[in-house]
C-alpha cells in the first residue's frame, strides 16, 4: 500500500488521500473514495458495539464446535475479517451467522480432534466422562448440546448461528443427548 508523504499532493499520485486510520487508509486506497475521519469513527463505534454484542454467541458456538483454542482462533479469524470488510457486511441481517461460517472456513486445516481436557485433581461439578463423550459426537450434535444445555441457548439461536433450521438442532440435540446417555452409561429415565 502507497502511503503518501505529506508534502505530495494527492493529485500529484492519482491516489485518494490517506487518513490515519488503517481500516478506512485501506478502504480509501482499494475503493478510491474519499472517508472523512467522521465516518471512519463511526464505522469503529459500530464495530466495537457489534463485536460486544455477538462476541460471546460466536466464540461459545466456535469452541464447542472446535474446541477451547481452536474455537477462539476461529473467532478471531472471523472477527477480523469482520472488520476488514466491514462496509460491506455490517448490513447483513444474521451477521452473527454469516461470522460463524466465516470462522469455520478461516480455520480450516489439519484438525486435531476436539479434546476437552480437565485436570485430574480437580474436584468436578459435572460428569467426569462428559468432556470424552462430548468429543466422541458429531460437530453439530456438540454445538447443539453444548449451546442449548450448556449456555441456555433456544433452538431458534442456535439455529440462527449455525444457519440450520430449528428442527434440524432440534433432531441434532435429540441424537447428541441420546448418544452422550449411551457413551456415559445413563438411564433415560434419570
Amino acid at each position: 500500500m502507497h502511503v503518501m508523504n505529506e508534502a505530495q499532493p494527492a493529485a500529484a499520485t492519482g491516489r485518494p488521500a490517506v487518513t490515519g486510520n488503517p481500516a478506512a487508509t485501506a478502504r480509501q486506497v482499494t475503493t478510491g473514495q474519499q472517508v472523512t475521519t467522521g465516518e471512519a469513527a463511526a464505522d469503529l463505534a459500530d464495530f466495537e458495539l457489534f463485536v460486544r454484542e455477538a462476541e460471546p454467541r460466536l466464540s461459545r458456538a466456535l469452541a464447542a464446535a472446535y474446541g477451547f483454542e481452536d474455537g477462539r482462533d476461529a473467532t478471531a479469524e472471523a472477527l477480523a475479517y469482520a472488520w476488514e470488510h466491514w462496509q460491506r457486511l455490517q448490513h447483513i441481517a444474521n451477521l452473527p451467522g454469516y461470522l460463524f461460517r466465516v470462522g469455520q472456513t478461516r480455520s480450516r486445516r489439519a484438525r486435531q480432534p476436539v479434546v476437552f481436557e480437565v485436570a485430574a485433581d480437580a474436584e468436578h461439578s459435572f460428569e467426569p466422562g462428559l468432556p470424552a463423550a462430548l468429543a466422541a459426537l458429531s460437530q453439530r450434535q456438540r454445538i447443539a448440546v453444548v449451546l442449548v444445555h450448556g449456555y441456555g441457548y433456544t433452538l431458534r439461536e442456535v439455529g440462527e448461528l449455525t444457519g440450520i433450521r430449528p428442527t434440524t438442532v432440534q433432531n441434532h440435540l435429540s441424537r447428541g443427548l441420546a448418544r452422550l446417555r449411551t457413551l456415559l452409561g445413563v438411564d433415560d429415565e434419570c
